[in-house]
């Protein structure tokens, strides 16, 4: 998932420590509007059914995406061929996971049945543990507030309770989201800004790791940056995750939210005060409450198989060292067709997300081809199931077709704005690196300046597929458009922004629209060509600044960069 919101500007962030990086081409080749507007109204058709993995969606997808690179004259950049040449793409062996049939979920409060229907008080997702029915009967439920285990940080919301067999109700984001960085209520988790154990995904692999029969995460819309409807619509979805040995370890067989009135109404049939236990949450002295009386049962058939979907991947290469390499990333795929809308729209488009990702990456490409050759090359990457957690990232970045050693950066872009040029531009999260000082510099070269993420309580850094990367000591960030507008300033911006969270982001309604503005595209892809060209054209090799939990990481391999 990428990032949604974006607000008052902060002052620009300080330029460059590290040594300068060699000038690129005098002038940015120009971005045409009307090649991004053309490639996202393909690729966006209901002719491409949502571009849903493993679909033939996914084939048009990448027949259309390997016919413009070769158009462009990349070089194929996949997997190695025995006859010494690449393919186009990199096969991505990816396990997919269906709900097949009704759902029958329900709460026995006092001895009385509390019906959930399925994706109005209950989104239950297609277990990924390779089992052919999930059937929880009369399960002990239990509050274990944000479900965070986190040693470093002295905190521990299980406090030693064995979680086997149960069901756990968990909050969205971590404690600090609403108690703040007081250290005397035992807050340690960055204040505002997420840490990873505020994600869902780790509260899935933490109850995992603890053998849990499920979770229901209690959504609330502040604090997970996003309304029930995304959700409903993401997790009614396909399900995939790559192969792994012992599924069960990294997830339980329930993985499921609730509405926070339903957990309240729970809550208060079991004669506790949802807010109040909410509250002692927030302290490190927490600890687990049984819900007595109350047990959580489900019963759903789960239709599982391995598939094998593609990453594209097209390169130039470089002409002093094409063993060094800068990364151009955007995900291709989107949620497919799913539940039908109001209208009964059942495509999921995926127009902004991330059709326009895609486009500009492939404008970027005829940007670079129409420009003498790089030093360094340059891989232009269209990762898949970005949707389902990243995943095509993640199958690179640990099945790297260059080496993540001698990767210079990945430049990952995600949801840009069609709203218009703006004034500034962002980041998602604030990665400490290099990289961003960078694209700041390059921004008030060309007048504007950068906002840093006013919203990283929303956990943005790491719901791109720059993450995989970073995670691994790779330098990382991914771009995103401002919101103080040229025309209208910064209350159009929001106003527009909020419209589409609302309205269109991981909805049938995220479609093209021929009334875009997408001057703000070309300005951003611009400023991400001139830090590409910088990078592409140097010796220079961007760093994790201190703090950052990578930078340890990419320091281990640093004899491989010389």
């Amino acid at each position: 998932m990428k990032r949604l919101l974006l607000a008052t500007a902060l002052a620009a962030a300080p330029m460059l420590a590290s040594p300068a990086f060699a000038q690129g081409p005098a002038a940015t080749p120009a971005i045409d509007p009307a090649r991004l507007s053309a490639h996202i109204k393909v690729l966006s058709s209901d002719e491409f059914e949502g571009r849903g993995p493993a679909t033939a969606g996914e084939t048009k997808t990448v027949d259309y995406i390997v016919g413009q690179m070769k158009a462009i004259g990349l070089e194929p950049a996949g997997d190695p061929k025995t006859d010494g040449t690449r393919a186009w793409t990199q096969d991505v062996p990816l396990g997919k996971f269906d709900i097949k049939g009704p759902v029958a979920a329900q709460f026995t409060v006092g001895g009385k049945a509390v019906p959930l229907a399925q994706g109005e008080q209950i989104a239950i997702r297609a277990a990924m543990t390779n089992v052919d029915r999930v059937t929880i009967k009369d399960a002990p439920l239990v509050f274990v507030g944000y479900g965070v285990k986190a040693p470093e940080r002295h905190w521990d919301d299980f406090k030693g309770l064995d979680v086997k067999g149960k069901v756990l109700v968990v909050l969205i984001n971590d404690p600090d989201f609403e108690a703040g960085p007081d250290t005397r209520n035992g807050g340690d988790f960055g204040g505002k800004a997420m840490t990873y154990y505020g994600r869902w995904t780790y509260k899935y692999e933490e109850a995992a790791r603890l053998g849990a029969a499920g979770v229901l995460i209690v959504h609330e819309t502040a604090p997970a940056s996003y309304g029930w409807n995304t959700v409903k619509n993401s997790n009614a979805a396909t399900m995939f995750d790559i192969v792994r040995k012992d599924p069960a370890k990294s997830h339980p067989n329930l993985e499921s939210w609730i509405q926070r009135d339903v957990a309240v109404e729970l809550f208060k049939s079991a004669g506790l005060d949802f807010d109040a236990l909410k509250k002692q949450a927030q302290s490190r002295d927490f600890k687990p409450v049984e819900l007595k009386g109350a047990t959580f049962s489900a019963d759903y058939a789960v239709d599982h198989s391995v598939i094998v979907s593609k990453n594209i991947a097209g390169r130039i290469k470089g002409t002093k060292a094409p063993d060094e390499t800068v990364i151009y990333s955007a995900h291709w795929d989107h949620l497919g067709v799913g539940q039908p809308d109001a209208r009964g729209d059942r495509i999921y488009n995926g127009a902004i997300d991330n059709a326009d990702g895609i486009a500009a990456i492939l404008e970027l490409a005829r940007a670079f081809k129409g420009q003498p050759a790089p030093q360094r090359s340059i891989l232009f990457l269209a990762v898949t199931a970005e949707e389902r957690g990243l995943l095509g990232s993640e199958y690179y970045a640990a099945n790297p077709l260059f080496p993540l050693p001698k990767t210079v950066a990945d430049l990952n872009i995600d949801a840009l704005s069609a709203a218009g040029p703006a004034k500034d531009i962002t980041t998602s999260g604030d990665g400490k690196v290099d990289l961003q000082d960078l694209l700041v510099a390059k921004a008030k070269a060309h007048g504007r300046y950068f906002t840093p993420d006013p919203s990283p309580q929303a956990g943005h850094f790491y719901r791109s597929d720059h993450f995989p990367f970073a995670k691994r000591g790779v330098p990382a960030i991914s771009v995103g458009s401002g919101e103080d507008l040229v025309k209208g300033g910064r209350e159009a911006g929001e106003k527009a922004q909020a419209d589409y969270t609302a309205n269109r982001y991981h909805q049938p309604a995220d479609e093209w629209s021929p009334d875009w503005d997408l001057g703000g595209q070309v300005q951003d892809i611009g400023l991400f060509y001139e830090v590409g060209a910088d990078l592409a054209n140097s010796r220079t090799w961007p760093e994790w600044q201190a703090g950052s939990e990578f930078k340890a990481l990419r320091d281990q391999t640093k004899a491989d960069r010389k």
